[in-house]
């Protein structure tokens, strides 16, 4: 190694003579080599810098690079002096520190010369002849920017070739210090120009601050193997085998490592992974862990021979074979991913000549490295979606087997739901560290693509179910393994996959100073700003996504420029924009390291001041729990806390109160704990009837009477009954018959249509047998049959699905019906799992529902009723209800790209601990589960024209939700107190609509909806400020009381009118729903904290014109929290925790 530079190469000069030489004739330049070190700052992302760098220290040569071993690496091939001039040649590094961290070094090797031979010969002629001696220049980056080094070293390339041996070292360190002025693009849509003559050089920005920018050309495997060998050579890597790639081209092996990693994303390489192995580091092959390296093609026959177990992967050729056979015996990728990968691959258009030919030659080389990249850029993004898809369709059901409360995976379970041809591929793969780390990020709830693409293609995996079940085939009942359907993919439209990259805009910086002193650096920095200041004027009213990188971009060079506080505004600015990218270690050492005046200079600035505050007040960041369990049967006796932790774990069943039924069951004249065998049966039990249920084999005749979602979930012995001979069968609907002999059909009855179910005995010779007798309103006769043993449990299921179905249709809540389905099924297991006399007393204990219609009256007032449309529950998965604490519908409206599809209309709903859970209200189906926003309670939410939801928190910050990527990446951060109303209001159809919103110590803000600036604010003295509202022009401010009073808007003075409320403790909440005022109440205290079946509170609809109470409504058991208006045909109404259901109700 001759040199090592490294940053910072211009540092401010020290005295003024210095100042005044740098002006002289002979201007010196502040370059530094590594040694050369002074007290440092953080500086921005560059080309050869780290993300934030280092508070202690300056940035130099990364720890992890071993400069004893880099001559090897930059001349993997060895040292060769040759007799003629070599084509300069060039090769990527990858070094992988021990945490995975990965930095990055491009190598451009030359040849020059290092003597003259004279020959002489016996005819007294000389012959000259030269020897060339190669040499390598490595730049090293902590970003994967291959394809911009290599266009950076071929443009200092033309210099080298001019410039003497002399002038070779300072051509360098210009070149270096260049370089270390372009910084890094934030992740987003925001690419960076530079001109390095004569080419024009693109910096390309990640996707997000998980993955690293693309800058290579990702189709290169494709045009190396067929499909069929890209899926061997992926599936060997998910099974984190022991891969080695070889090729004669140094350069090539670690672009096609690094495209094969990229295509695992989200799975992430945990094993060694060293793309290029010099000559000298064979034995590295010898390492008995799983890795990926790569080695020059010459030594194919050596590794292949001496080492065994290896997968070898011939890049030149596109052959993929092992050390031991020319084939693979290794199990597959499933068959079904598979065929979708390769009809996907076909698709592809993989060269660039054959798709530009219709178009005119480009006459200048930097418009052709244009049309290039965008090309390249469409078609990486079209391999990163198919390769995407590939991995979800491999992995799509994980998370149906997640808990994620107690981060549990259970994976025989997941085996179970394997194909048998699969089972060995899945077992291989649920066992490496890739997976592993995969699991984590499941259980975090991380929102990442492959998230994002599982969830958007549920719909498509919905249809294709339904799709085969309508088909004609004969069915199970049960579960359909969805990797056999995604065979159908193809031939439907996967939108997902399908969707254009999204363009990104390309910012130009200023061209280098001519020359590197500190002043002139400065000048470059100042016109960087003046350009992005001009950037961000011309955005700030359009998109606010690239106004954040601006700021983010003019944050940094700011920061360069030691402004400190502007760099801290323009990250202020960041809360408003995009919060993802916000830096907060940078922020924070920022603030730490403000001097005494500009603290000063921060308090008069009230932004400042409260980021000030916020970092201080920051707590220490808390790294997030990410251990993976699997699920074990339990060794020791539970007690109720250990049980119920237990029975969440193994996926039986979530909900708290249920659980703590089950345990009374099996506890029952038991010592107060479960013991660990009696568990471990009763988990069998369940399994084994659940798969039973699932391979019930129904003939299609049956199947065509059945609903498309029903299955059978219990099925008797063969019995005798009034209508034949032949088996019960259960769904979660009906009962029917299934006949013996020529199978058949016979319906017994529909669970709503039951009038009584009642134990009898049917006479056989001199014994009477236990039968079941069920009378229905569809048939006058009566059905019964002779179940023997199995009588008093049938009785138990039945009489339990009539009252969840009685109950579900009259409180117009359909999961009644569904917890009704568990509590049979647990009562089954019950039964089974107990085998003593006092089973069916046991299993009685989970009869809630028919319990329930013993002792509560059943009947829901007609008012009630008649007004009730449906009832659905947020808090769905949850081991708990929630409290829902606000509610918000958003209307649907057309899409503005001009496609002419629709966006349904939404409903938002804030649960405890700042969840958001979004339904479709179209379908009432969950489009989001878990949206988190902030930790702290939510208050109040508002929708705006702009595509927004601002919701108000307990934490004083407003958060601000895109409606269509459903992220919540911007916060308001201007009050001081807990943030109680928002509203919005349009005096006139040509003003814009204004936005307000308080906080409980009386503060009220006016703002700017498109810039997210405060324009007005006001402060009113109260206790406490709790919602306002704009009415005819005037803004009315609340506070909370117990009293329902009108008042006339020309005259505030007193009330009027107060109404009373008969039967309400206290009001809550309430609206305007046409010529009606719904008034949300307190309900009564229950009993035992969950549902008893009592509705204790109401929604009482007063009319504005009588001021009467004309509707009682009774629908919820326990108070009422919020209400809102669905374009003013239905009425939503939330409750507290002790119910947490949310009713919608007809507004007429």
């Amino acid at each position: 190694v001759l040199h090592v530079l490294a940053p910072p190469f211009i540092s401010r000069p020290h005295t003024d003579s210095e100042v005044v030489r740098s002006h002289g004739k002979r201007r010196r330049s502040f370059l530094r080599k590594k040694r050369d070190h002074s007290s440092s700052v953080i500086t921005p992302p560059t080309i050869g810098l780290g993300a934030e760098g280092r508070a202690s220290e300056d940035v130099a040569v990364p720890k992890d690079i071993d400069l004893m071993a880099l001559p090897q690496l930059c001349f993997p091939g060895g040292l060769q002096v040759t007799n003629e001039q070599k084509d300069e040649q060039f090769h990527f590094l990858v070094f992988t520190d021990v945490f995975g961290n990965k930095t990055h070094g491009a190598v451009m090797q030359c040849y020059r010369p290092i003597m003259n031979i004279v020959e002489h010969n016996g005819a007294g002629y000389s012959k000259f002849s030269r020897l060339f001696s190669p040499y390598s220049f490595c730049v090293i980056s902590k970003y994967p920017y291959f394809t911009a080094l290599r266009d950076c070293l071929s443009c200092f390339l033309i210099q080298l070739k001019t410039c003497r041996l002399s002038d070779l070292e300072e051509r360098v360190k210009e070149f270096a210090a260049k370089l270390s002025l372009v910084p890094i693009p934030p992740p987003g849509q925001l690419h960076l120009m530079f001109s390095l003559r004569p080419l024009t050089i693109i910096l390309p920005s990640g996707e997000d601050k998980d993955h690293p920018p693309v800058d290579l050309d990702l189709h290169l495997p494709f045009l190396c193997f067929r499909p069929q060998q890209l899926l061997q050579v992926l599936s060997c890597l998910l099974q984190e085998q022991r891969v080695v790639l070889f090729s004669a081209d140094w350069a090539r092996l670690t672009l096609v490592a690094e495209s094969f990693l990229l295509y695992l994303q989200p799975l992430s390489w945990q094993q060694p992974y060293v793309p290029v192995l010099a000559r000298g580091m064979l034995d590295f092959l010898m390492a008995p862990t799983a890795f990926l390296m790569g080695c020059h093609l010459n030594h194919f026959e050596e590794v292949a021979s001496e080492t065994d177990d290896l997968i070898l992967i011939d890049i030149d050729n596109g052959n993929v074979s092992t050390s031991c056979s020319e084939t693979i015996d290794l199990p597959d990728i499933p068959p079904a991913a598979a065929e979708c990968f390769t009809e996907r691959c076909a698709s592809l258009q993989l060269h660039f000549d054959l798709d530009q030919c219709h178009l005119a030659s480009c006459t200048d080389i930097n418009e052709h490295r244009t049309q290039r990249r965008v090309w390249q850029c469409n078609l990486n993004h079209d391999i990163q979606k198919i390769t995407l898809e590939l991995i979800v369709n491999i992995f799509r059901d994980v998370s149906n087997h997640l808990n994620y409360e107690h981060r549990v995976f259970n994976s025989e379970e997941f085996l179970k739901t394997r194909e048998p041809a699969e089972q060995l591929f899945y077992k291989k793969v649920l066992e490496t560290h890739i997976f592993h780390s995969f699991l984590k990020d499941r259980l975090n709830r991380k929102m990442d693509n492959f998230s994002r693409m599982e969830l958007s293609t549920r719909s498509e995996i919905g249809f294709l179910m339904c799709y085969d079940r309508s088909g004609g085939d004969p069915k199970q009942s049960g579960r359909k393994n969805l990797n056999s359907l995604l065979a159908f993919l193809p031939s439907f439209c996967l939108v997902a996959v399908r969707t254009p990259a999204k363009p990104a805009k390309v910012f130009k910086l200023p061209d280098f100073p001519a020359s590197l002193s500190f002043h002139s650096v400065q000048s470059y920095y100042s016109e960087l700003i003046q350009q992005l200041g001009k950037a961000i004027f011309s955005v700030q009213h359009e998109n606010s996504t690239l106004l954040a990188r601006f700021y983010y971009l003019r944050g940094f060079i700011n920061m360069l420029c030691s402004r400190r506080l502007d760099a801290l505004s323009d990250f202020q600015n960041l809360y408003k924009t995009d919060t993802a990218i916000f830096p907060t270690q940078l922020v924070t050492w920022l603030v730490n390291s403000l001097h005494h005046d500009e603290r000063h200079q921060a308090d008069r600035r009230p932004e400042l001041k409260r980021l000030i505050l916020k970092v201080n007040n920051e707590r220490p960041l808390v790294q997030p729990d990410d251990h993976v369990k699997k699920f074990e049967l339990p060794r020791k006796h539970l007690q109720l806390e250990d049980f119920v932790r237990c029975v969440q774990e193994s996926g039986i069943v979530k909900d708290v109160a249920t659980i703590h039924r089950l345990f009374e069951a099996l506890t029952d004249g038991h010592p107060n704990q479960v013991d660990p065998e009696l568990f471990r049966v009763f988990y069998t039990f369940w399994k084994e009837t659940e798969a039973e249920a699932q391979d019930v084999n129904l003939p299609s005749e049956v199947i065509d009477h059945l609903d498309n979602s029903e299955c059978v979930y219990k099925l008797s012995s063969c019995v005798k009954t009034s209508h034949g001979v032949g088996k019960i069968a259960m769904t979660q609907k009906r009962l029917f018959l299934l006949t013996e002999g020529r199978a058949g059909f016979l319906e017994i009855t529909k669970f709503r249509d039951i009038q009584e179910v009642k134990i009898s005995s049917a006479p056989f010779l001199l014994l009477r047998i236990p039968s079941l007798r069920i009378q229905t309103t569809s048939r006058p006769e009566v059905f019964e049959a002779n179940l023997k043993s199995e009588t008093e449990l049938w009785n138990l299921l039945v009489k339990e699905m009539w009252a969840g179905r009685k109950m579900a249709d009259q409180h117009k809540d359909p999961q009644y019906m569904t917890q009704a389905l568990t509590n049979t099924l647990l009562m089954d297991a019950v039964m089974g799992s107990l085998q003593t006399q006092k089973s069916i007393s046991a299993a009685s204990k989970l009869a809630y529902f028919d319990k329930i219609r013993h002792e509560v009256p059943m009947m829901v007032p007609k008012t009630t009723s008649e007004t009730l449309k449906h009832k659905i529950n947020p808090s769905l998965g949850l081991s708990e209800p929630q409290t829902v604490h606000v509610l918000l519908y958003t209307p649907g409206q057309l899409t503005c790209n001009g496609s002419g599809s629709e966006i349904n209309p939404k409903l938002w709903v804030a649960l405890s601990g700042g969840r958001v859970v979004v339904f479709d209200a179209a379908s009432w189906s969950m489009l989001e589960d878990c949206i988190m926003v902030g930790e702290s309670q939510l208050n109040c939410m508002l929708g705006l024209v702009q595509e927004q939801v601002w919701i108000g928190s307990q934490d004083s910050v407003i958060y601000i939700i895109d409606t269509h990527s459903m992220s919540c990446n911007k916060q308001l951060t201007e009050h001081r107190h807990e943030v109680t109303g928002l509203t919005l209001a349009s005096f006139s159809p040509f003003s814009s609509h204004q936005t307000f919103s308080c906080s409980c110590d009386g503060t009220i803000l006016q703002w700017d909806s498109s810039t997210l600036k405060v324009k007005r604010q006001l402060h009113l003295s109260c206790a406490r400020l709790s919602s306002i509202q704009i009415h005819e022009g005037t803004l009315w401010c609340c506070k909370y009381s117990g009293e329902l009073s009108l008042w006339y808007t020309n005259y505030n003075r007193r009330p009027f009118k107060t109404i009373s409320l008969s039967g309400c403790s206290g009001v809550t909440c309430m609206i305007q729903v046409k010529d009606k005022i719904w008034v949300g109440c307190h309900g009564w205290s229950g009993v035992g904290g969950h549902f008893d079946g009592h509705l204790r509170s109401q929604v009482m609809v007063v009319d504005s014109e009588t001021h009467t109470v004309v509707k009682e409504l009774q629908a919820h058991s326990d108070s009422i929290q919020t209400l809102c208006s669905a374009e003013d045909r239905y009425v939503l109404s939330g409750s507290a925790c002790r119910d947490g259901k949310i009713a919608i109700w007809k507004a007429q």
